[in-house]
């Protein structure tokens, strides 16, 4: 009896994948220090990866897969959008759960975070008063929560595969006859 895969369970590995390298990317830019790299060319860089090249490159290999290795050359846009969705919500989850994680490890993180954005803020508009440089730290250390960074990096990435997935559907589908 041949078993067919999903194509959520294709896509397993490249999220998996995707996770592990936005996690890689974390722990080296704090390895290396925050304030190096806050502003900088790197920070840049590995934004426009995390949000733009590493979810087409893993939605497009993971649609790839399912249409050459499991389903005889055809993909539906259904089958691509289950598969890069599938892709960016697992690497979201495992980079969510690696960051509350992370924040319970080294809660010093999130003062020198916020350390960094109030030179930041002070350096952008030295006419800022003292209660709204306070009133936007606030706003920053409640979307630090663990409650809501996880959600929200799931919604996130969720969007972005559904989107990344739409496009990249519409380029590699080719339904059965």
């Amino acid at each position: 009896m041949d078993v067919k895969l999903s194509p959520a369970k294709t896509g397993t590995p490249y999220g998996i994948l995707f996770g592990v390298i936005m996690i890689l990317e974390f722990v080296i830019m704090y390895v290396v220090g925050m304030k190096s790299l806050v502003n900088s060319p790197v920070g840049v860089i590995v934004s426009i990866a995390n949000y733009l090249v590493l979810p087409i490159l893993f939605i497009f290999l993971g649609c790839n897969q399912y249409k050459n290795k499991v389903n005889n050359g055809f993909i539906t846009l259904s089958e691509c959008l289950k598969t890069g969705v599938s892709i960016t919500v697992l690497a979201a989850l495992l980079y969510a759960i690696f960051s509350v994680i992370f924040g319970f490890i080294f809660p010093e993180f999130l003062n020198e975070t916020l350390e960094i954005t109030r030179s930041e803020m002070i350096a952008k508009n030295p006419q800022m008063t003292a209660k709204e440089l306070e009133m936007g730290l606030e706003m920053i250390k409640k979307f630090s929560n663990p409650l809501i960074v996880f959600p929200f990096t799931l919604v996130i990435y969720a969007l972005i595969g559904l989107i990344y997935s739409l496009i990249i559907g519409a380029i590699v589908k080719n339904e059965k006859p």
